[in-house]
């Protein structure tokens, strides 16, 4: 599909998935509509994060530019951005419809992995005033790289498509985190590397839960006591998560969200996996390969 099918597409699900979530929610207590929908912000967040633009001035110079004639009520960037920001968690509820919808919630065998979410440069930590009580120094063994910020737990299906995900904090060791990684998930298996090695959690798991964690082993470790057959399925299924992080911090730039609150930091964060999952949702109506994102659009 060209460029403006794909913006109509996003809309059209967008306008489905909005009235779903919120029949029970009640968005606005007083005042007038605005003029720009709901539906029309959602929809321009989405797709301006899928075209390479990654905070709300390009977003809004681009789809002012461009698609003026489409949205002409898009007039005040910061009547645009306010709106957005206030959307957060309407877009994490059509994120988790989508979820739903695909049966992708319901997969049996999941990944669980994390990824750093820096919130500035590491040797500006010290004087950075953004997110005094919330944010935090870590370590990210798979690039060797300290920061200072947040963590992002992250657990996808075998296709691919996000199922759950948490901002974290950054210090905590990945195997402290396990429980917000498996969040609404009982009775199946989790994929995970190496980092999320404990004998004693994966027992207490497997008891209380009914869950099977299969991690990875370090060198000094006996190898998995599966058939190998099985082993090389569960390495393609563990790339796919690398896939997933690789696709979020270059296409969706997720390590590079700079902005001075908590609020805005939860919005944008929302908009970027909505993004992500609503284009795999669209590869799959589609019966295109999930994370195929370079030819969904057609230059």
């Amino acid at each position: 599909m060209d460029r403006d099918d794909f913006i109509i597409f996003v809309y059209c699900l967008v306008s489905e998935f909005y009235g779903t979530v919120i029949r029970d929610h009640r968005l606005r207590k007083r005042g007038p509509l605005p003029e720009l929908t709901d539906e029309e912000v959602i929809t321009i967040e989405i797709c301006g994060e899928f075209l390479g633009f990654h905070d709300d001035k390009a977003i809004f110079a681009y789809f002012r530019t461009h698609y003026g004639a489409w949205f002409p009520a898009l007039r005040e960037r910061t009547t645009f951005v306010r709106q957005a920001a206030n959307l957060w968690q309407v877009k994490v509820l059509i994120q988790q419809h989508i979820v739903s919808i695909s049966g992708q919630h319901h997969d049996e065998r999941q990944i669980i992995d994390t990824a750093p979410l820096p919130v500035c440069e590491y040797v500006r930590s010290r004087r950075d005033k953004c997110f005094p009580t919330e944010a935090d120094y870590g370590y990210c063994a798979a690039k060797k790289m300290h920061y200072y910020g947040f963590k992002l737990g992250l657990r996808i299906s075998r296709l691919g498509m996000i199922t759950h995900f948490d901002l974290l904090p950054a210090r905590p060791h990945d195997i402290q985190l396990l429980d917000d990684l498996l969040g609404g998930f009982y009775g199946h298996t989790i994929l995970s590397d190496k980092g999320f090695i404990d004998a004693y959690r994966q027992a207490a798991l497997l008891a209380n839960r009914g869950i099977t964690l299969v991690a990875g082993v370090r060198k000094n470790m006996a190898p998995l006591s599966m058939p190998k057959s099985l082993q090389l399925q569960f390495r393609r299924w563990r790339k796919k998560i690398e896939t997933v992080i690789s696709q979020l911090a270059g296409r969706f730039q997720i390590e590079r969200i700079r902005v001075r609150d908590l609020w805005h930091f939860q919005s944008r964060l929302a908009r970027k996996i909505l993004s992500h999952t609503i284009c795999v949702y669209i590869n799959l109506l589609l019966e295109r390969p999930p994370l195929d994102f370079g030819s969904l659009i057609s230059t």
